[in-house]
């Protein structure tokens, strides 16, 4: 449903011509009855039009002219529109084992390039965020409709550390909330209880890692959380289970995709684990990814169809006038 405001109210000042030119043609119509009158008298008579409907083209002529003043006023209609909308976190594991190449060129690589094609295609309404987590989760970009912003923080992740997956969704969290997110039950770092993180449904947080967590807590508590809280996590698994060999500081390390946790903390929130073996299949996933809809109220301007109305009430007061009487007036 729309509201109207007008823009320049104080042109409302001339719908004052309308009774003026109502009670101008009123007075014509009594100038030609009493002319009729006098002709009668002389015995010429002279038919006096008939029916209501007489009348309808003047009348439709003076309505013209009060809908071109209220065009003057510049009315403005508040329409509401609807509009995805909603928060994504892309939250990217930067641990060592995501320099694996068994996704080309390597996991990470491969995540990032997928991300700045969906970053590409979302419309201005949804903010994202980015997280880089390893051994710890850290917020490298907030929330923000900026997309050069955006890019610029995927642009910066490199390989380096641990990997916890608890932390990657905590920092997704933190992200959306706007304050950091304690893990619930943590005596170090505060309960869910002291930290209250409200309702937030609309958001998403998607997981970009390979799954092989090196703490001993995995995500299902955090998981839990983030469900409470509406937020949906979308997990995507880089690598395969067979897996491969990267190399830290010298030594060889195996490394291979685990997809039980990130199944496991999907399920709790209602998201969808997918795997992703290369960036087309990752852009792919993204595409998948839904938002709510919701509406907004927009402002436009419709002086040009007010103004549209005037002219079509114009042409038809004319053209009656023409057709009864051979004259617009």
């Amino acid at each position: 449903m729309s509201e109207l405001s007008l823009t320049w109210p104080w042109a409302l000042v001339g719908l004052l011509v309308v009774p003026l030119l109502a009670a101008g043609y009123r007075r014509v119509l009594r100038v030609q009855e009493g002319r009729r009158r006098q002709l009668a008298a002389q015995g010429l008579v002279i038919p006096a039009p008939r029916g209501r409907w007489r009348h309808l083209g003047p009348a439709l002529l003076i309505a013209a002219l009060g809908v071109m003043v209220l065009s003057l006023t510049r009315p403005v209609a508040s329409v509401a529109e609807p509009r995805r909308e909603g928060t994504v976190v892309l939250a990217f594991d930067v641990s060592n084992s995501m320099a694996a190449t068994d996704v080309k060129p390597s996991r990470l690589e491969a995540a990032k390039a997928a991300a700045r094609a969906f970053v590409a295609k979302q419309p201005s309404s949804v903010r994202i965020a980015v997280v880089a987590f390893g051994g710890t989760g850290l917020v490298t970009q907030r929330p923000t409709e900026d997309r050069a912003a955006v890019l610029a923080a995927v642009a910066r992740l490199k390989p380096a550390g641990d990997t916890s997956l608890a932390d990657g969704i905590l920092g997704g969290l933190s992200a959306i909330v706007g304050k950091p997110v304690k893990a619930p039950g943590d005596a170090e770092k505060g309960t869910a209880d002291e930290t209250p993180i409200g309702y937030h449904g609309g958001t998403a947080i998607v997981l970009l890692t390979d799954g092989e967590d090196t703490t001993d807590a995995g995500p299902a508590a955090v998981a839990e959380l983030a469900s409470a809280a509406g937020v949906r996590i979308e997990p995507i698994g880089l690598g395969t289970p067979a897996g491969t060999t990267i190399v830290v500081d010298g030594f060889s390390m195996a490394t291979a995709l685990d997809e039980a946790p990130l199944r496991a903390a999907a399920e709790t929130t209602g998201g969808t684990y997918r795997r992703a073996s290369d960036a087309a299949s990752l852009a792919a996933v993204y595409d998948a990814i839904e938002l709510q809809w919701t509406t907004r109220t927009v402002p436009h301007e419709v002086t040009s169809w007010v103004a549209a109305l005037a002219a079509l009430l114009l042409l038809g007061g004319a053209t009656l006038s023409v057709l009864r009487q051979g004259r617009v007036v």
